[in-house]
């Protein structure tokens, strides 16, 4: 198996999950007590938030690139970052790492178009909805991206900021969350929805409507299980 090097903290919640998934994704591929070696390095996502707000993608990219030399110093022999938003500098990363990296992006991509969904509603933090790396893949292979209405993006990020960053989880929201849903659907006519944050399945950990519900964080989890496997 190789060693896997995880970018977490970004936030704590979602790092949780995914140190979760991949140890019980192995157990299930493999039996009792094989598990992979992972090396996490959690990182202090007030810092990152800073510099998303201050739109520095330099300095987003800077300091997960640092990161990414410690994870390899330490041993890890391919990275991946549990959360969506950092992808938004993932192209520069991948270029200057010293470690294979795996995109969260790409991968829930790969999924959306082996199920052949055409129309997809996506949500996120503000930072991932108002940037193009989060919707680039799929438009390249031919689907449609649909966003929220801006009131609703403005709802889902301070959702996702105030309450799911901490592991809040709160009906009203849930509804919040699955009302806009429900009106992309019936006004964008979406055939499916991107979860493109790995806290949104905190709230939303199922399919609750008609349309299929792509977890990016399971997906991803997915991905680097495969990776880490093969020979």
């Amino acid at each position: 198996m190789k060693r896997i090097g995880l970018i977490g903290g970004t936030g704590p919640e979602a790092t949780l999950d995914y140190y979760a998934g991949i140890t019980s994704g192995a157990r299930n591929r493999l039996g009792h007590l094989q598990y992979p070696e992972i090396i996490v390095y959690s990182v202090n996502i007030g810092q990152l938030v800073e510099l998303f707000e201050a739109a520095d993608t330099d300095g987003v990219a800077n300091l997960l690139l640092e990161k990414l030399e410690a994870l390899h110093g330490a041993g890890a022999d391919f990275a991946a970052i549990a959360a969506v938003t950092p992808h938004m500098v993932f192209g520069e990363l991948a270029a200057r790492s010293p470690l294979p990296m795996l995109s969260i992006v790409e991968a829930t991509c790969e999924r959306a178009k082996g199920v052949r969904l055409e129309r997809i509603g996506l949500m996120g933090t503000g930072f991932t909805m108002a940037s193009d790396f989060s919707q680039e893949p799929f438009l390249r292979e031919g689907m449609t991206v649909v966003l929220p209405r801006q009131d609703e993006r403005e709802l889902i990020h301070a959702k996702i900021v105030g309450e799911l960053e901490s592991r809040i989880i709160r009906e009203e929201t849930r509804q919040a969350f699955l009302g806009i849903a429900s009106r992309m659907m019936r006004e964008d006519g979406i055939d499916s929805l991107v979860l493109g944050c790995t806290e949104i399945p905190i709230i939303l950990d199922r399919d609750y409507l008609e349309i299929p519900f792509l977890n990016a964080a399971a997906i991803h989890v997915e991905a680097i299980l495969d990776h880490c496997l093969a020979k």
